[in-house]
């Protein structure tokens, strides 16, 4: 392997055409550009100078060396300046995951605090489900991942080689039609919804599903499942056609339709989901993650301070 130093020297003996006009211009003795020279010979496994009364001249292999030299000198010079731009975040790129009411709430907030403090970061968002940014991140196609876990839940078994910043606690609520008995009342008990049809997400493993499932059962009652869906758009047509009424979290109050209301929990503390930034416990936490994350941490603070009430007094 050549030595890049030495390629230097090699450059400046090449430049000024002798030992001594080189080190005057490195900053070297003579002696030690002369060993420079004889150690890139050795490496080289080939004659790079020739000495001669009038002066030091390249041979053939020199000259061919010094040639790649500047190519090379000159794409170091670029690493340098492209690390200290991703150092000093004014380069380097960002990917991130985000399940989709936090793609419609707490990131577009995130990504337009980050591009202002740091336009020369190139950002991409991926929408998808946890489990999916999950995968993601685990195959290295995202560095940061927002998922969601239940509060309740004790920690996974298999999520040691992942580190979790909380970000917000996010309530749920209960949606009904609007033409439902029960829709005038602005706070409902979850046993009053006992004999309801329901519609909850599709994986057995996915979060909301299961502090639903949860909170039915602290209720006392086993919940009838009408349809299965991941979507809360969609979640809001079924119920407003009447097919059964629904959990849906505060995040994704950003788009309520006009013929369902939304509804408090009556008692007690509303079930919550908890939103989390996922990173690889051991991967490398350059400085535009870790600048994400803190921007996300305080994009989630300043949005739970100013919790929406959307939906509530309709």
């Amino acid at each position: 392997m050549l030595d890049v130093r030495r390629l230097r020297v090699l450059r400046e003996v090449a430049t000024h055409g002798s030992f001594s006009a080189a080190a005057e211009a490195l900053s070297y003795t003579q002696s030690a550009v002369s060993q420079q020279i004889a150690a890139l010979e050795r490496e080289a496994g080939a004659r790079l100078v020739e000495r001669s009364a009038r002066g030091v001249k390249l041979t053939d292999a020199g000259r061919a060396l010094v040639g790649h030299t500047d190519a090379i000198l000159a794409r170091l010079a670029d690493a340098e300046e492209e690390l200290q731009a991703i150092n000093g975040l004014r380069g380097g790129r960002l990917r991130l995951a985000a399940f989709p009411s936090a793609c419609a709430t707490l990131m577009p907030l995130a990504v337009a605090t980050f591009r202002e403090r740091h336009p020369g970061v190139d950002l991409s968002l991926c929408p998808a489900e946890p489990d999916d940014g999950l995968t993601l991140l685990r195959a290295g196609e995202v560095d940061v991942a927002l998922s969601i876990e239940a509060t309740f839940a004790p920690p996974r078994t298999d999520a040691a080689d992942l580190e979790a910043l909380p970000l917000l606690d996010d309530p749920m609520y209960i949606m009904l039609p609007r033409e439902h008995p029960l829709a005038g009342r602005s706070r409902l008990k979850l046993v009053d919804l006992a004999d309801e049809s329901w519609m909850i997400g599709t994986a057995a493993t996915c979060p909301d599903t299961s502090i639903f499932m949860r909170a039915c059962q602290v209720a006392g009652f086993e919940p009838t499942i009408a349809f299965n869906l991941d979507d809360y758009n969609a979640i809001q047509g079924f119920v407003a056609a009447g097919m059964g009424v629904s959990f849906i979290p505060d995040l994704a109050l950003i788009n309520v339709r006009d013929d369902v209301v939304i509804r408090s929990f009556g008692s007690g503390r509303s079930p919550v989901r908890r939103i989390i930034a996922l990173t690889l416990a051991d991967s490398y936490r350059s400085p535009a993650k870790q600048a994400m994350l803190d921007v996300l941490v305080e994009v989630a603070g300043e949005f739970g301070a100013r919790r929406t009430e959307l939906a509530l007094a309709s």
